[in-house]
C-alpha cells in the first residue's frame, strides 16, 4: 500500500501568475522555489502552493477550486493581522464567534483562511 507523507503542494488557476504571485508574495510571505511556464511554486512554511495561469475566465478561481485554503500563521491577533490584509487592500471576513479565523479572496478570487493560535 502507498503511505503518503505529507501534501507536496496545491495548485490555484489564476487568471494573471504574475498578480497572484505578488500578492502571496507580498501580502501573505511565501517564498518562490521554482517558476516558469506560467506556473511558480512557493513554500509557506513546508507546505507547498502552486499558481498555474489560465486565461480561462470560466475556469479560472473559485468555480472549479477548493472551497479554501486555510494557512497557519505564527504571530498577530484577530486585529493585526485584519489590519495588515487591509492595509494591502483585502477585504477581510471572519466566522461569528471564532476570534481566531479570517477569510479574505485572492486576487483570482480564491477563498483563503488564516489560522492562528491563541
Amino acid at each position: 500500500m502507498i503511505q503518503a507523507s505529507g501534501i507536496d503542494h496545491i495548485v490555484l488557476h489564476c487568471k494573471d501568475v504574475e498578480r497572484a504571485k505578488k500578492f502571496y508574495t507580498n501580502v501573505l510571505g511565501m517564498t518562490v522555489y521554482r517558476e516558469g511556464g506560467g506556473q511558480v511554486f512557493m513554500h509557506a512554511g513546508t507546505q507547498g502552493v502552486a499558481l498555474f495561469e489560465n486565461g480561462n475566465v470560466a475556469t479560472a478561481g473559485v468555480a472549479t477550486d477548493l472551497n479554501h485554503l486555510a494557512l497557519n500563521v505564527n504571530e498577530g491577533t484577530y486585529e493585526s493581522l485584519k489590519a495588515e490584509l487591509e492595509r494591502h487592500g483585502v477585504s477581510v471576513s471572519g466566522r461569528p464567534g471564532e476570534d481566531h479565523c479570517i477569510y479574505f479572496r485572492d486576487p483570482d478570487g480564491h477563498r483563503l483562511q488564516l489560522v492562528f493560535r491563541r
